[in-house]
This record gives C-alpha cells, sequence and structure tokens, in this order.
C-alpha cells in the first residue's frame, strides 16, 4: 500500500538532483586564471612541491603543495627577489613588504604583503594551502612582478606572527622563484 508519506519521500527523492543542480546553476562561478607558477625546491636542490599564483576575480591566491617537510607549522612569506641560490636561499631577500609595515599577521598595526599563514604539514610531512594575497590584484601583481621578481619561502619553524623582521621562524628549507605564465 501506498501511503501519502511514501509518496511525498518518493517525490522528494526524485527531485532532490533536479533542485541541486538547479542551486548549482543559480550561483555564478567565480573564474580563475593561473598568473604564474613556481617549483619549490628543497635545500638539495630537489622538487619537492609547487606553487600556483591564481587571479579570482580582483584578488590574488596562492595555493602550495609541498612533500618532505617536518611535521608541524612552518613559516611561509613571499620573499623580495626572484632568486633561490643553493643550499641556504639568502639569496631570496627579505619579506617583501613595498608598503614598510611590521612583520606579521598578528601584529598591531597590520602586516605586510609578504606575510603569510603558517602551513601546517602532517605527519606525512606534506602540507597544502591555498590563502588570498594582499588587497587588490594590481597592487599584488606590480609588487610580485616587478625588477627583480619574488620568490616563496618555507621555513623550518613557525612564524610566531610578530617578531620583525622574520617571525623566528628559522632557517629557508624550501624556496621557489614565481614565474608568470605566458
Amino acid at each position: 500500500m501506498i501511503t501519502p508519506a511514501k509518496t511525498a519521500m518518493r517525490l522528494a527523492t526524485a527531485l532532490a538532483p533536479a533542485m541541486m543542480l538547479a542551486a548549482c546553476a543559480s550561483v555564478p562561478m567565480t573564474d580563475s586564471e593561473t598568473i604564474a607558477t613556481a617549483s619549490l625546491l628543497d635545500t638539495d636542490g630537489t622538487p619537492t612541491g609547487e606553487a600556483t599564483l591564481m587571479g579570482v576575480g580582483d584578488t590574488v591566491e596562492l595555493s602550495v603543495t609541498v612533500a618532505g617537510l617536518t611535521p608541524g607549522e612552518h613559516g611561509f612569506h613571499l620573499h623580495t627577489t626572484g632568486r633561490c641560490t643553493l643550499p641556504d636561499f639568502t639569496s631570496a631577500g627579505g619579506h617583501l613588504n613595498p608598503s614598510d609595515e611590521g612583520h606579521g599577521l598578528l601584529d598591531d598595526d597590520g602586516s605586510h604583503l609578504g606575510d603569510l599563514p603558517n602551513l601546517v604539514a602532517g605527519p606525512n610531512g606534506t602540507a597544502r594551502a591555498q590563502v588570498t594575497i594582499g588587497t587588490s590584484r594590481d597592487y599584488v601583481l606590480d609588487n610580485i612582478f616587478d625588477a627583480d621578481g619574488t620568490a616563496i619561502v618555507i621555513h623550518a619553524d613557525a612564524d610566531d606572527g610578530r617578531t620583525d623582521p622574520s617571525g623566528n621562524a628559522g632557517s629557508r628549507v624550501r624556496c621557489g622563484v614565481l614565474t608568470p605564465v605566458t
């Protein structure tokens, strides 16, 4: 015997996929474009990950996947010079700080363009993150693609979010130069 409750359940089950598709169709999809990529090298020069800089509307996002880190938090920054000379990556210079701000996402006066949240490597040493960078797309890209380029640097330790200029994040263990996609 088919009861009104069973009829209602069958109708709901039949209509659910159509309603989900309709909901998806009504949400505008944000197009993203790949602007630049970087191969992340370890201190021996071995590629251990990659980063992708993407334009999403008027914002810029950085997506990173890296392996071989010690489990836990690692400082993660944009650095002023697009150079990753082995073995210590000091050639990448300091943090990208075009507005001469203090260091750290927890700084009372605000952070600078190169400050990014810590990466968290799982027990297997792999970390993945996607973060929005800066305020406007034009500002971010003008500063990243200046005359000497920009490097992405991952540090051995966590960034404390305050200590100027480096956040006490320790040595540089990964580095990659952002190269525009043509």
